[in-house]
Protein backbone atom coordinates (compact mmCIF):
# COMPACT_ATOMS: atom_id res chain seq x y z
CA UNK A 1 0.00 0.00 0.00
CA UNK A 2 1.15 3.51 -0.74
CA UNK A 3 1.69 5.89 2.13
CA UNK A 4 -1.25 8.20 2.88
CA UNK A 5 -0.75 11.76 1.72
CA UNK A 6 -2.46 14.55 3.67
CA UNK A 7 -3.59 17.86 2.13
CA UNK A 8 -4.86 21.20 3.37
CA UNK A 9 -6.92 23.93 1.63
CA UNK A 10 -5.01 27.17 1.01
CA UNK A 11 -7.48 30.10 1.10
CA UNK A 12 -5.09 32.45 -0.66
CA UNK A 13 -4.47 30.26 -3.69
CA UNK A 14 -7.88 28.62 -3.46
CA UNK A 15 -6.27 25.24 -3.99
CA UNK A 16 -5.37 22.06 -2.04
CA UNK A 17 -1.74 21.71 -1.04
CA UNK A 18 0.24 18.69 0.19
CA UNK A 19 1.23 18.58 3.93
CA UNK A 20 4.95 17.86 4.35
CA UNK A 21 5.99 16.60 7.90
CA UNK A 22 8.73 18.61 9.61
CA UNK A 23 12.04 16.80 10.04
CA UNK A 24 12.60 18.13 13.65
CA UNK A 25 9.32 16.74 14.87
CA UNK A 26 10.16 13.29 13.51
CA UNK A 27 13.51 13.37 15.35
CA UNK A 28 11.73 14.37 18.58
CA UNK A 29 9.43 11.38 18.34
CA UNK A 30 12.41 9.07 17.94
CA UNK A 31 14.26 10.63 20.90
CA UNK A 32 11.16 10.42 23.12
CA UNK A 33 10.80 6.73 22.25
CA UNK A 34 14.43 6.01 23.10
CA UNK A 35 14.29 7.84 26.46
CA UNK A 36 11.03 6.09 27.42
CA UNK A 37 12.51 2.70 26.55
CA UNK A 38 15.63 3.36 28.62
CA UNK A 39 13.55 4.51 31.63
CA UNK A 40 11.29 1.47 31.36
CA UNK A 41 14.30 -0.85 31.21
CA UNK A 42 15.90 0.77 34.28
CA UNK A 43 12.68 0.43 36.31
CA UNK A 44 12.40 -3.25 35.36
CA UNK A 45 16.02 -3.83 36.45
CA UNK A 46 15.43 -2.18 39.87
CA UNK A 47 12.25 -4.19 40.44
CA UNK A 48 13.96 -7.47 39.56
CA UNK A 49 16.93 -6.62 41.78
CA UNK A 50 14.73 -6.06 44.87
CA UNK A 51 12.11 -8.75 44.34
CA UNK A 52 12.62 -11.97 46.38
CA UNK A 53 10.34 -13.98 44.15
CA UNK A 54 13.08 -14.49 41.60
CA UNK A 55 15.47 -16.38 43.92
CA UNK A 56 17.32 -19.23 42.32
CA UNK A 57 17.74 -22.63 44.06
CA UNK A 58 21.34 -21.64 44.74
CA UNK A 59 20.17 -18.44 46.50
CA UNK A 60 17.78 -20.42 48.70
CA UNK A 61 20.52 -22.90 49.60
CA UNK A 62 22.89 -20.09 50.58
CA UNK A 63 20.16 -18.46 52.69
CA UNK A 64 19.62 -21.74 54.60
CA UNK A 65 23.36 -22.13 55.15
CA UNK A 66 23.58 -18.56 56.51
CA UNK A 67 20.66 -19.19 58.90
CA UNK A 68 22.31 -22.43 60.05
CA UNK A 69 25.60 -20.58 60.61
CA UNK A 70 23.83 -17.91 62.71
CA UNK A 71 22.26 -20.64 64.86
CA UNK A 72 25.66 -22.29 65.41
CA UNK A 73 27.15 -18.95 66.49
CA UNK A 74 24.28 -18.43 68.95
CA UNK A 75 24.86 -21.91 70.45
CA UNK A 76 28.59 -21.18 70.66
CA UNK A 77 27.91 -17.92 72.52
CA UNK A 78 25.68 -19.73 75.04
CA UNK A 79 28.46 -22.25 75.70
CA UNK A 80 30.89 -19.38 76.18
CA UNK A 81 28.49 -17.83 78.74
CA UNK A 82 28.77 -21.05 80.79
CA UNK A 83 32.53 -21.08 80.34
CA UNK A 84 32.71 -17.46 81.56
CA UNK A 85 30.95 -18.48 84.81
CA UNK A 86 33.41 -21.32 85.46
CA UNK A 87 36.43 -19.10 84.68
CA UNK A 88 35.05 -16.38 86.99
CA UNK A 89 34.72 -18.97 89.78
CA UNK A 90 38.32 -20.15 89.27
CA UNK A 91 39.58 -16.55 89.20
CA UNK A 92 37.73 -15.75 92.44
CA UNK A 93 39.28 -18.75 94.19
CA UNK A 94 42.68 -17.83 92.79
CA UNK A 95 42.54 -14.26 94.11
CA UNK A 96 40.59 -14.80 97.35
CA UNK A 97 41.92 -18.17 98.41
CA UNK A 98 45.15 -19.45 96.87
CA UNK A 99 46.97 -16.13 96.62
CA UNK A 100 45.87 -15.01 100.08
CA UNK A 101 47.09 -18.29 101.58
CA UNK A 102 50.51 -17.88 100.03
CA UNK A 103 50.78 -14.12 100.67
CA UNK A 104 50.83 -13.37 96.96
CA UNK A 105 49.20 -10.29 95.44
CA UNK A 106 45.89 -10.96 93.61
CA UNK A 107 45.84 -10.48 89.84
CA UNK A 108 43.85 -7.27 89.11
CA UNK A 109 40.64 -7.64 87.13
CA UNK A 110 41.94 -5.05 84.66
CA UNK A 111 44.86 -7.32 83.85
CA UNK A 112 42.67 -10.39 83.45
CA UNK A 113 40.10 -8.58 81.27
CA UNK A 114 42.47 -6.35 79.29
CA UNK A 115 41.79 -6.25 75.56
CA UNK A 116 44.18 -6.41 72.64
CA UNK A 117 45.70 -3.05 71.70
CA UNK A 118 47.44 -1.98 68.51
CA UNK A 119 46.30 -3.04 65.05
CA UNK A 120 42.76 -4.11 64.22
CA UNK A 121 42.87 -7.90 64.61
CA UNK A 122 39.46 -8.36 62.99
CA UNK A 123 39.72 -6.20 59.87
CA UNK A 124 39.52 -9.20 57.55
CA UNK A 125 36.11 -10.08 59.05
CA UNK A 126 34.59 -6.67 58.27
CA UNK A 127 32.35 -5.84 55.31
CA UNK A 128 30.03 -8.87 55.40
CA UNK A 129 26.32 -9.10 56.21
CA UNK A 130 26.99 -10.89 59.52
CA UNK A 131 30.31 -9.25 60.37
CA UNK A 132 29.11 -7.99 63.77
CA UNK A 133 28.10 -11.48 64.92
CA UNK A 134 31.31 -13.09 63.67
CA UNK A 135 33.59 -10.35 65.06
CA UNK A 136 31.93 -10.32 68.51
CA UNK A 137 32.13 -14.11 68.78
CA UNK A 138 35.78 -14.12 67.68
CA UNK A 139 36.58 -11.43 70.25
CA UNK A 140 34.98 -13.53 73.01
CA UNK A 141 37.00 -16.60 71.99
CA UNK A 142 40.21 -14.54 72.02
CA UNK A 143 39.35 -13.03 75.44
CA UNK A 144 38.60 -16.43 76.98
CA UNK A 145 41.85 -17.80 75.54
CA UNK A 146 43.77 -14.91 77.11
CA UNK A 147 42.06 -15.36 80.50
CA UNK A 148 42.89 -19.07 80.47
CA UNK A 149 46.51 -18.31 79.63
CA UNK A 150 46.75 -15.83 82.53
CA UNK A 151 45.04 -18.29 84.89
CA UNK A 152 47.33 -21.12 83.81
CA UNK A 153 50.38 -18.97 84.51
CA UNK A 154 48.94 -17.99 87.90
CA UNK A 155 48.35 -21.62 88.88
CA UNK A 156 51.92 -22.45 87.87
CA UNK A 157 53.05 -19.74 90.28
CA UNK A 158 50.80 -21.10 93.03
CA UNK A 159 52.24 -24.58 92.46
CA UNK A 160 55.75 -23.24 93.05
CA UNK A 161 54.59 -21.48 96.24
CA UNK A 162 52.84 -24.63 97.45
CA UNK A 163 55.99 -26.75 97.34
CA UNK A 164 57.41 -26.83 100.83
CA UNK A 165 54.12 -25.63 102.36
CA UNK A 166 52.44 -29.00 102.79
CA UNK A 167 51.68 -28.33 106.44
CA UNK A 168 49.89 -25.13 105.58
CA UNK A 169 47.85 -26.87 102.90
CA UNK A 170 46.90 -29.65 105.31
CA UNK A 171 45.87 -27.11 107.97
CA UNK A 172 43.69 -24.93 105.74
CA UNK A 173 39.96 -25.76 106.26
CA UNK A 174 39.50 -26.94 102.69
CA UNK A 175 36.41 -29.19 102.66
CA UNK A 176 32.72 -28.84 103.39
CA UNK A 177 32.02 -30.08 106.96
CA UNK A 178 28.86 -31.93 105.87
CA UNK A 179 28.80 -34.08 102.74
CA UNK A 180 26.52 -32.93 99.92
CA UNK A 181 24.63 -36.21 99.86
CA UNK A 182 23.75 -35.72 103.55
CA UNK A 183 22.56 -32.14 103.10
CA UNK A 184 18.92 -31.10 103.02
CA UNK A 185 19.99 -27.63 101.86
CA UNK A 186 22.32 -24.70 102.54
CA UNK A 187 19.99 -22.66 104.70
CA UNK A 188 21.95 -19.46 105.18
CA UNK A 189 25.31 -17.94 104.29
CA UNK A 190 27.85 -15.46 105.61
CA UNK A 191 26.70 -11.85 105.95
CA UNK A 192 23.79 -9.86 107.30
CA UNK A 193 20.71 -12.05 107.87
CA UNK A 194 17.44 -11.90 109.80
CA UNK A 195 17.67 -13.36 113.31
CA UNK A 196 15.09 -16.21 113.60
CA UNK A 197 14.15 -15.20 117.15
CA UNK A 198 14.30 -11.39 117.22
CA UNK A 199 13.68 -10.89 113.45
CA UNK A 200 16.35 -8.18 113.59
CA UNK A 201 18.89 -7.98 110.76
CA UNK A 202 22.36 -8.75 112.12
CA UNK A 203 25.70 -10.19 111.09
CA UNK A 204 25.76 -13.96 110.59
CA UNK A 205 29.40 -15.09 110.94
CA UNK A 206 29.14 -18.50 109.30
CA UNK A 207 27.09 -20.84 107.14
CA UNK A 208 24.13 -23.00 108.16
CA UNK A 209 23.93 -26.52 106.68
CA UNK A 210 20.53 -28.15 107.19
CA UNK A 211 20.74 -31.91 107.78
CA UNK A 212 19.09 -34.61 109.85
CA UNK A 213 20.05 -34.97 113.51
CA UNK A 214 22.91 -37.44 113.77
CA UNK A 215 24.43 -36.61 110.37
CA UNK A 216 28.26 -36.88 110.60
CA UNK A 217 30.28 -33.66 110.80
CA UNK A 218 33.85 -33.69 109.45
CA UNK A 219 36.96 -31.71 110.41
CA UNK A 220 37.70 -29.40 107.47
CA UNK A 221 41.48 -29.37 108.08
CA UNK A 222 44.26 -30.82 110.23
CA UNK A 223 44.52 -29.35 113.72
CA UNK A 224 44.06 -29.68 117.46
CA UNK A 225 40.69 -29.59 119.24
CA UNK A 226 40.73 -26.47 121.40
CA UNK A 227 37.37 -27.11 123.03
CA UNK A 228 34.41 -29.51 122.87
CA UNK A 229 31.73 -28.23 125.26
CA UNK A 230 28.61 -26.06 125.50
CA UNK A 231 30.00 -23.16 127.53
CA UNK A 232 29.75 -20.52 124.78
CA UNK A 233 26.37 -18.78 124.81
CA UNK A 234 24.08 -19.59 121.90
CA UNK A 235 26.35 -22.14 120.20
CA UNK A 236 25.04 -25.20 122.04
CA UNK A 237 27.39 -28.17 121.82
CA UNK A 238 30.41 -26.61 120.16
CA UNK A 239 33.73 -27.87 118.79
CA UNK A 240 36.57 -25.42 118.03
CA UNK A 241 39.61 -26.65 116.11
CA UNK A 242 42.85 -24.67 115.89
CA UNK A 243 44.57 -25.42 112.59
CA UNK A 244 47.60 -23.18 112.95
CA UNK A 245 48.72 -20.44 110.54
CA UNK A 246 45.96 -18.24 112.03
CA UNK A 247 43.03 -20.54 111.08
CA UNK A 248 40.31 -21.69 113.49
CA UNK A 249 36.97 -23.40 112.72
CA UNK A 250 33.73 -23.58 114.74
CA UNK A 251 31.15 -26.43 114.58
CA UNK A 252 28.02 -25.50 116.55
CA UNK A 253 24.62 -26.94 117.69
CA UNK A 254 25.95 -30.52 117.65
CA UNK A 255 23.87 -33.37 119.06
CA UNK A 256 27.03 -35.09 120.40
CA UNK A 257 30.83 -35.14 120.14
CA UNK A 258 33.16 -37.81 118.88
CA UNK A 259 36.40 -36.14 120.01
CA UNK A 260 37.70 -34.34 123.11
CA UNK A 261 39.71 -31.21 123.84
CA UNK A 262 43.42 -31.55 123.13
CA UNK A 263 42.94 -34.32 120.56
CA UNK A 264 44.69 -34.07 117.16
CA UNK A 265 42.46 -34.48 114.11
CA UNK A 266 43.01 -34.87 110.38
CA UNK A 267 40.98 -33.36 107.58
CA UNK A 268 37.98 -35.64 106.95
CA UNK A 269 37.85 -37.13 110.47
CA UNK A 270 34.35 -37.38 111.98
CA UNK A 271 34.32 -35.04 114.99
CA UNK A 272 30.63 -34.94 115.92
CA UNK A 273 27.03 -35.12 114.72
CA UNK A 274 24.43 -32.57 113.57
CA UNK A 275 21.92 -31.45 116.17
CA UNK A 276 19.84 -28.49 117.33
CA UNK A 277 21.35 -27.60 120.71
CA UNK A 278 21.72 -24.05 121.99
CA UNK A 279 20.10 -21.11 120.21
CA UNK A 280 18.84 -23.07 117.21
CA UNK A 281 15.55 -23.17 115.32
CA UNK A 282 16.01 -26.56 113.58
CA UNK A 283 18.62 -29.33 113.19
CA UNK A 284 21.60 -27.90 111.33
CA UNK A 285 25.35 -27.31 111.53
CA UNK A 286 26.50 -23.74 112.06
CA UNK A 287 30.03 -23.56 110.62
CA UNK A 288 32.52 -20.69 110.96
CA UNK A 289 36.04 -20.05 109.68
CA UNK A 290 38.25 -17.51 111.49
CA UNK A 291 41.54 -16.08 110.25
CA UNK A 292 43.72 -14.27 112.81
CA UNK A 293 40.73 -14.03 115.14
CA UNK A 294 38.32 -12.54 112.56
CA UNK A 295 35.41 -14.48 110.98
CA UNK A 296 35.64 -14.82 107.19
CA UNK A 297 33.31 -16.26 104.56
CA UNK A 298 33.54 -20.11 104.59
CA UNK A 299 32.29 -20.31 100.97
CA UNK A 300 35.86 -19.74 99.75
CA UNK A 301 37.17 -22.84 101.56
CA UNK A 302 35.36 -25.75 99.87
CA UNK A 303 37.74 -26.25 96.96
CA UNK A 304 38.76 -29.69 98.21
CA UNK A 305 35.31 -31.29 98.13
CA UNK A 306 33.07 -29.67 95.49
CA UNK A 307 33.23 -28.96 91.77
CA UNK A 308 33.18 -25.52 90.13
CA UNK A 309 29.51 -25.99 89.17
CA UNK A 310 28.57 -26.97 92.75
CA UNK A 311 30.52 -23.98 94.05
CA UNK A 312 28.52 -21.61 91.79
CA UNK A 313 25.20 -23.16 92.92
CA UNK A 314 26.07 -23.02 96.65
CA UNK A 315 27.42 -19.49 96.31
CA UNK A 316 24.15 -18.24 94.78
CA UNK A 317 22.13 -19.78 97.64
CA UNK A 318 24.53 -18.60 100.36
CA UNK A 319 24.46 -15.00 99.08
CA UNK A 320 20.68 -14.72 99.43
CA UNK A 321 19.74 -12.49 102.34
CA UNK A 322 17.29 -14.88 103.99
CA UNK A 323 16.68 -15.85 107.62
CA UNK A 324 19.41 -17.67 109.54
CA UNK A 325 18.67 -20.72 111.70
CA UNK A 326 20.55 -19.45 114.79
Amino acid sequence: MSKKVKYYYDTESLAYKKISPKKGRKFGYVALFLVSSALFGFLCFVILLNTPYFETPKDRLQAREIDNLKLRYQILNKKMDQLDEVIASIEERDNNLYRIYFNSSPIPSEQRKAGFGGVNRYKELEGYDNSELVINTTKRVDMISKELAIQSKSLDEILVLAKGKEKLLAAIPAIQPVKNEDLTRVASGFGYRNDPFTKIRKMHNGMDFTAKTGTPVFASGDGVVERADNSMSGYGNLIIIKHGFGYTTYYAHLSKYKIRAGQKVKRGDIIGYVGSTGRSEAPHLHYEVHKDGEPINPINFYYGSISAEEYIAISKIANQENQALD
